[in-house]
């Protein structure tokens, strides 16, 4: 009798023993299969939690949780913190700027996606109407503002110095035949001044989150346009998780044909894949 209660104790406390281990993590892999992805709304965290994603990832045996941010300075620290694996809301330009300013050290993993940037129609319906003195909104980051600038010298608005480039600053202007006025703001704001602008040059993301169709634009930059291969939008982590299982599956279940079909699908044409 001794030895069958010596036998049940012992059982117990060995249960008690796994069942404590398994809390603190050391007998659990359901949080390992975990992949946490910090994005903006649109288009980012609506193509992460796509079927066309999720079930890539599922085959694998991952959970992916999406949080979404409406700024992008949040996701970058997030990521840095360690309180989600990657972000999804960027393109290098940006992520280099950030890196600088912050001393941080986040790299780009993969692209995924360009969105065109577009001139719309605020209080003109064309270029051929601007008048002296007319405003136009672009956006007031140093990266987007320079596509603004080029886009709007590809369409004879105003003209930049030849050296310009991705770099391109309201000081580079050399030439504005209508004394245009640039007005540098928010970019999620510009949707919703635009009846206070002659036009305003709008990131793809926002002009959908306004309901903004791509095919209205009165121009957009060219997919195959050096804005197009430097503004890919791309999945980054912290330096040293960039070769993790986590990093690698993310990335594998983003870049499928799947997802391309998914991204042609539901964005008409104002969001390209490009891998």
């Amino acid at each position: 009798m001794k030895n069958i209660k010596r036998t049940g104790i012992l059982a117990l406390v060995l249960a008690l023993a796994l069942g404590a281990l398994t809390a603190c993590g050391g007998g659990s892999s359901s949080e390992d299969k975990v992949i946490k992805v910090a994005a903006s709304p649109t288009p980012h965290a609506v193509i992460l939690n796509s079927d066309a994603v999720k079930n890539a990832l599922a085959e694998d045996g991952w959970t992916l949780e999406v949080q979404e941010f409406e700024d992008y300075v949040q996701p970058n620290v997030a990521t840095t913190d360690g309180d989600v694996d990657a972000n999804y809301f960027q393109h290098v330009p940006y992520l280099d700027e950030y890196n600088t300013q912050n001393g941080t050290n986040l790299v780009s993993v993969a692209g995924v996606h360009y969105e065109p940037m577009g001139v719309y129609a605020g209080t003109k319906k064309s270029f051929d109407e601007l008048a002296d003195g007319d405003k136009i909104g672009i956006p007031n980051d140093a990266t987007n503002g320079a596509r603004a600038l080029l886009l709007l010298q590809d369409n004879g608005v105003i003209k930049l110095k030849d050296d310009a480039g991705v770099t391109a600053t309201e000081k580079d202007i050399v030439e504005n035949p209508k004394n245009i006025t640039i007005v540098p703001l928010e970019a999620a704001t510009i949707p919703a001044t635009l009846p206070d602008l002659a036009l305003g040059v709008i990131n793809a993301n926002y002009a959908i989150g306004a309901e903004l169709k791509i095919e209205e634009a009165l121009a957009t930059e060219a997919v195959d346009s050096l804005a197009a291969d430097t503004y890919v939008n791309v999945i980054v982590v912290n330096e040293e998780n960039k070769d993790s299982e986590k990093t690698k599956a993310l990335v594998a279940a983003l870049q499928t044909d799947e997802v391309k079909a998914f991204i042609e699908s539901e964005f008409n044409g104002a969001v390209v894949a490009k891998f």
